[in-house]
């Protein structure tokens, strides 16, 4: 059997914060992400030591503003999508849309109301919604007033807007995941955690205290989720960094040991067997930290071993490769991860390499240590895209990339037995960047027309992957050329 199971999960995945717009619409609030400045120098920005959570239209400009204006073109791309087959549509429900500065008691009720909108199209076209409650967009308010996530109240603020938004929407959406790539504070705690440089980024044991709490917190929606309904399948969200030692040197490999373990494994271990791993001690001393200085209670341990998640979801677009000994072949980015350059492999644009094996190897590592089901959600190629005169995109290294990764995936189904639930590119359709804020930077299937500087017109257009995946998905994967 070469093929995916029956009801594989194809589909594409898309993050509220980048392709919305709307920012400041029908009640919504502020979120960490639209104070995120655009251009390459997004990330260092958010490092400064002076950044302190504010707007400075004068000095940057914040694309995630206006996106790719789905908010009021969202009907026009799920036709796209359901014109490609899709079975699944992995989106994120922008928190400050429901509880605008994140602590009131009461929902804003537009904002529920253009998610009903949404989902009822993504049922109109017999496609699954899949939601991830909290994808990089967390209310600004929350940061501001109460310093992000290292503060046990946010466990509370989470709980009733998970609440709120499981209690309205179980009826028609099956999939959820609580976090959008937790662990990717190893690296970068801006993003998921509200946590820079000026609030506590520095000190790691905010950053353990802050996951702690998301852990609380995730247990709490799955709690929620499965005394509505439960058949609901609520996954946790991870980057899965397949990771090599550079050589068989035995430092070399002891090291790429403890880089899986802190980066791969730490969260994954207490979401998916609901207790923390026995590193766990080790780790946060490695970090000048250690878990005597966190704020935890036994309740905590009770609700995180009482209700674990139900399948893993996984980002994977590069390898890395550890080398404590020779530092060799220089440095290798991408998508929050470090390491030195694997000679073996070739890169994108963006300096991130690529290696469709390392998703098979990923496959089996996370469905051999959990034994639930994983769920690609989000797997693609960052590229600059050219328009022909005549309008047609060519983007055969797309293409190609993606052939690749689903070769690999389908090794992993039917040589190796993973039981493997599903597959959603990322940015099925363009969208901003999360790293650069940038469009040039492109993914989809679908072309916007729209630059880094904010011109164009926002039309949509098919690129030759469009046809392509189209095909994919009519043949369950069968055909791939």
């Amino acid at each position: 059997m070469t093929q995916f199971p029956k009801h594989f999960l194809w589909g594409g995945a898309t993050a509220a914060n980048q392709l919305e717009g709307g920012f400041d619409r029908d009640g919504k609030g502020l979120s960490v992400a639209d104070v995120m400045p655009g251009g390459k120098i997004r990330m260092s920005t958010l490092s400064d030591p002076d950044f302190e959570w504010e707007m400075n239209e004068k000095m940057y400009r914040y694309p995630n503003h206006r996106g790719i204006d789905h908010y009021d073109r969202f009907q026009e791309d799920l036709a796209l999508f359901s014109e490609m087959g899709f079975k699944c549509y992995r989106f994120s429900i922008a928190w400050s849309r429901i509880f605008p500065n994140g602590d009131e008691q009461t929902p804003n009720e537009a904002g529920l109301a253009f998610y009903d909108r949404l989902i009822d199209t993504c049922v109109q076209y017999h496609i699954e919604p899949v939601i991830t409650i909290s994808h990089y967009e967390m209310p600004l308010g929350l940061v501001k007033n109460y310093g992000g996530w290292k503060n046990r109240a946010l466990i509370d603020f989470y709980e009733r807007y998970a609440k709120v938004v499981l209690t309205r929407y179980h009826d028609r959406v099956k999939y959820w995941m609580t976090f959008n790539e937790i662990n990717s504070a190893n690296e970068f705690p801006a993003l998921s955690q509200g946590l820079v440089p000026s609030n506590g980024a520095n000190d790691f044991t905010h950053i353990a205290q802050a996951w702690h709490n998301q852990f609380v917190a995730s247990s709490k929606a799955v709690k929620i989720g499965h005394e509505l309904d439960p058949d609901l399948k609520i996954g946790c969200m991870i980057i899965y960094a397949t990771s090599y030692a550079m050589d068989a040197n035995p430092i070399n490999q002891v090291a790429n040991l403890l880089q899986n373990q802190g980066f791969n494994y730490y969260c994954a271990d207490v979401q998916v067997r609901g207790k923390y791993p026995a590193f766990r001690d080790r780790f946060l001393k490695e970090h000048g930290t250690s878990w005597e200085k966190l704020d935890t209670t036994v309740e905590d341990l009770e609700l995180l071993s009482k209700y674990p998640v139900d399948y893993v979801g996984f980002s994977y677009y590069m390898s890395s490769c550890v080398d404590e000994v020779n530092d060799a072949g220089g440095a290798a980015r991408g998508n929050l991860v470090g390491g030195v350059k694997n000679p073996f492999l070739e890169s994108s644009d963006w300096g991130w390499q690529i290696d469709p094996d390392g998703l098979r190897i990923a496959l089996n590592e996370l469905y051999y240590r959990y034994q639930k089901p994983v769920f690609v959600v989000e797997n693609g190629l960052g590229a600059k895209d050219v328009v022909e005169v005549d309008g047609a995109i060519h983007d055969g290294y797309r293409i190609a990339y993606l052939r690749k990764h689903i070769e690999a995936m389908k090794l992993a189904v039917n040589e190796d037995g993973v039981d493997l639930m599903g597959y959603t590119p990322w940015g099925c359709i363009d969208l901003v960047s999360a790293s650069t804020g940038e469009m040039s930077k492109r993914y989809g299937f679908i072309y916007v027309d729209l630059d880094d500087a904010g011109n164009g017109t926002l039309d949509r257009s098919r690129k030759d992957s469009f046809e392509w995946y189209k095909k994919v998905i009519s043949t369950n994967g069968e055909v791939l050329e």
